[in-house]
């Protein structure tokens, strides 16, 4: 297409990529989002010398240094990970672009009304939207303008909630026969089982989230006490007992199947350089696998990791675990989170359900 056009590569901006890349050829369901393609290519471009970063115009330049302050409050003092800070990042640049285009910033005058519209005008992209990140992200942005003096309001407080249906926010789980059917078969592959097992184990017998199994260091296994030190999230540290098969199946896959001597990340690719995972889709891989193999329905059409997770709270609590026992386990802040759970009780809730006023509907 640069042929075709008479642009040499030299000459190719983030602005002039996009734009030639609106103009290709595509279908509603493509998953590859040309536009951000040609971005990440034109960036790749600079990164080798190949075309020349552009001059920042003052607005841009503005725009860059509060962005750049505003990561730097989300890694030191939120604790996120990088790759939220990305999507954060990602939804404040999108509001500031809305709002202002290519003017100077003016924060004194946002209000609602702007966040409001810039809400609408995202959701009006994706019927229906779901996606609650977009609010919790925006929140996060105007609650740094505020806490920084940018803004005379905190408008985190009038970021409206992305409607979800009331059953869609049940955990989705799977039964203790059903874990138990994915894990044997998750271990009987032959090629990478022992280390498939061992992650996955982590996150049935413990409840781990899918980026802490990845995160774990080979010094963060304190065989002599018998403790794992888990790093979670918000940059917050715990350490919790190994259970003998956990235990078991992480030292079967040191015997057996590690072999980098590269990294001190326990879990790493099964192909040379045998590296750290970039990222935990893996685990969603093999939980997919798992189920193909042994004709267990996943609970949701997505097959996330946070299913084991889901799974080993409603067993505790159906098996008459206190809501303060599997938020310890979870490692939860805030109770209200655990609190969820509390409707999976089936039994604990017919016990208190009063009975149906059938004489008093009958008069």
């Amino acid at each position: 297409m640069l042929e075709a056009e008479g642009i040499a590569p030299s000459a190719l901006t983030p602005d002039l990529a996009v734009e030639l890349g609106c103009g290709l050829p595509t279908t509603p369901k493509s998953q590859i989002k040309i536009p951000n393609l040609a971005r990440l290519f034109v960036a790749h471009l600079i990164e080798i010398g190949v075309a020349t970063r552009p001059a920042l115009t003052p607005a841009k330049a503005e725009r860059q240094q509060l962005l750049a302050n505003f990561e730097s409050y989300l890694l030191g003092q939120r604790g996120l990970s990088p790759r939220s800070v990305d999507h954060v990042l990602g939804f404040a640049a999108r509001f500031l672009d809305h709002r202002f285009g290519d003017q100077l910033l003016d924060l004194t005058v946002l209000s609602a009304r702007d966040v409001v519209a810039f809400m609408e005008h995202v959701i009006a992209r994706k019927t229906p939207y779901r996606d609650k990140t977009l609010s919790t992200h925006l929140r996060s942005l105007f609650q740094y303008l505020f806490a920084q003096g940018l803004t005379t309001t905190n408008l985190s407080l009038c970021v409206p909630r992305v409607r979800k249906p009331w059953g869609a926010r049940l955990p989705r789980y799977l039964s203790p026969d059903e874990v138990e059917t994915v894990l044997a078969s998750v271990g009987t592959n032959p090629r990478r089982g022992a280390r498939d097992h061992a992650m996955l184990l982590l996150m049935a017998r413990l409840g781990l989230r899918a980026p802490e199994v990845m995160a774990i260091q080979l010094d963060d296994v304190d065989w002599r006490s018998g403790e794992l030190l888990v790093r979670g999230k918000g940059q917050r540290h715990d350490r919790l007992p190994i259970p003998s098969d956990v235990g078991e199946a992480i030292s079967r896959y040191l015997r057996e199947e590690r072999t980098s001597t590269t990294t001190r990340t326990l879990f790493v690719t099964h192909r040379a350089p045998n590296r750290p995972f970039k990222d935990s889709q893996i685990i969603n891989m093999i939980l997919r696998e798992a189920f193909a193999a042994t004709g267990v329905k996943p609970p949701t059409p997505y097959v996330g990791s946070h299913v084991l997770r889901h799974s080993l709270a409603t067993h505790m609590v159906r098996s008459g675990a206190s809501l303060e026992e599997i938020g310890d386990l979870l490692r939860h802040r805030s109770r209200a989170t655990t609190m969820i759970y509390a409707k999976l009780d089936t039994d604990g809730l017919r016990s208190i359900a009063q009975p149906w006023p059938v004489v008093e509907a009958a008069r």
